[in-house]
């Protein structure tokens, strides 16, 4: 008889095997990846806790570097730079070569008089800089090194605040603008950008309105000029017109539209005299106060002093500048959409102008006379159209480009910003004249 015995062996079940022991392992890599990471390195293990950080310490205790000196000096009529740092112990060998590395950068000697100059120096040490103010926006700055100058072109830290201002206006633009506290520029500001629609000298009347949203720039804290004309509103014999600022991103060009996108600019300025008043209109029949006689009168007369600038009032190029017979001194120019302007009975020409010149809308082409047939001083403004005479001030002129349409989103995101202080009511910012307002921000040039 056979018998079969199985004789089965029982092995240990692995350490590794135990939950346990990966439980111990894990949290053995972490202590050793906590002490890795997080622990001083060296030998700040062995440093007591409370041993202060020498090189921090060192940092903060160091002192601070020595204020400068500055010499300001206002570079007077005739002065030289060389005349200058003669008398701040410069040597003329010292003086050429500061000229000669510094002028790949700036010629400085076309200083200009009435511009301030600054020699930096430490307290009882050597020079560390020069600074010229080139003007408002920038300075020179030259410092030595060595046995060279090395200049760079800073713009100063110009401070832009924007404001909003109104009034009602009761003798004139200019004069409201003062009672404001505002300047000149304004005023001329707000005409230039309404000249298209508003005669600023014929139409104004008394009470009409305007808002102006706009930019004041600062330097340490002192006024030093405007900016741009933001957003702007003008209300005249009851009628509104806004303008908006927009820049087109793609080519930073710049124009000034309707809140509907459509530019303010038409193809002629309303006026070509500024501050002129009408003493004679476009007729058909109209006695003439030399001849005595009935005649056609196909321009339109502006009274004004000898002397007083005339501006073309569109872009265009001059056909002809001289005499002719009783119209005197005269210019024509010729305008795009078949348009021709004349400017009769001149004085003068302003420089530059002659046959063949391109001119621009607001150019000054001549000057207030009273040359040919004319009984006193003034101007007699004509225009073609399709070579017949028009009434300039019954003519109906089409405005330039609207608004690219590709940007009409951007465009509205301006309304949207600047319509808000256009549209409210003044009593929004009772207390003030000039009042803060949406934001302030500091500009490296204007």
């Amino acid at each position: 008889m056979k018998v079969n015995i199985k004789i089965t062996k029982r092995t240990k079940r692995k350490k590794r095997d135990n939950p346990s022991y990966f439980l111990f392992y894990l949290a053995f890599l972490f202590l050793v990846y906590f002490l890795l990471a997080f622990l001083p390195k060296g030998n700040s293990l062995a440093q007591p806790e409370d041993t202060p950080d020498k090189t921090q310490e060192e940092v903060q205790n160091k002192p601070p570097p020595p204020p400068l000196v500055k010499h300001r000096i206002s570079i007077k009529r005739g002065y030289s730079l060389s005349d200058i740092l003669l008398e701040h112990d410069f040597t003329p060998q010292e003086i050429h070569k500061l000229k000669e590395d510094v002028k790949p950068i700036y010629d400085i000697a076309k200083i200009k008089a009435g511009n301030e100059l600054r020699l930096c120096y430490e307290k009882d040490g050597p020079l560390k800089f020069i600074e010229y103010d080139i003007d408002q926006k920038q300075y020179l700055k030259i410092c030595k090194n060595k046995d060279c100058y090395e200049a760079e072109i800073v713009a100063f830290p110009i401070e832009t605040k924007i404001k909003v201002m109104w009034g009602t206006i009761d003798q004139n633009l200019i004069q409201t603008v003062h009672e404001a506290g505002e300047q000149d520029f304004l005023a001329i500001a707000i005409a230039d950008i309404f000249a298209w629609d508003i005669d600023f000298y014929y139409e104004i009347r008394k009470n009409d309105t305007f808002k102006l949203i706009f930019e004041k720039k600062y330097l340490d804290g002192e006024f030093i000029g405007y900016g741009n004309i933001l957003a702007a509103q003008f209300t005249n014999q009851g009628n509104t017109f806004q303008a908006i600022r927009f820049t087109y991103p793609d080519t930073q060009e710049w124009d000034y539209f309707t809140p509907e996108g459509k530019s303010l600019r038409k193809e002629f300025l309303k006026s070509p005299i500024n501050g002129a008043r009408i003493t004679s209109r476009f007729s058909h029949s109209r006695l003439h106060p030399v001849w005595k006689v009935y005649r056609p009168h196909f321009g339109v007369d502006y009274g004004a002093p000898i002397g007083t600038p005339v501006q073309a009032t569109a872009d265009g190029t001059v056909t002809f500048v001289g005499l002719n017979g009783g119209a005197g001194r005269m210019v024509k120019i010729r305008h795009k959409n078949f348009y021709e302007t004349m400017y009769l009975h001149l004085r003068g020409y302003a420089r530059g102008i002659r046959k063949s010149v391109k001119v621009t809308s607001g150019q000054t082409v001549g000057y207030v006379g009273s040359s040919g047939t004319s009984t006193g001083p003034h101007l007699d403004y004509r225009i073609k159209y399709h070579g017949k005479y028009i009434n300039p001030l019954a003519h109906k002129f089409k405005p330039v480009a609207p608004l690219r349409e590709k940007f009409t989103s951007e465009f509205q995101d301006v309304v949207d910003c600047y319509q808000f202080g256009l549209n409210a009511p003044l009593y929004v910012f009772s207390g003030f004249r000039t009042s803060p307002l949406f934001l302030t921000h500091t500009a490296s040039n204007r």
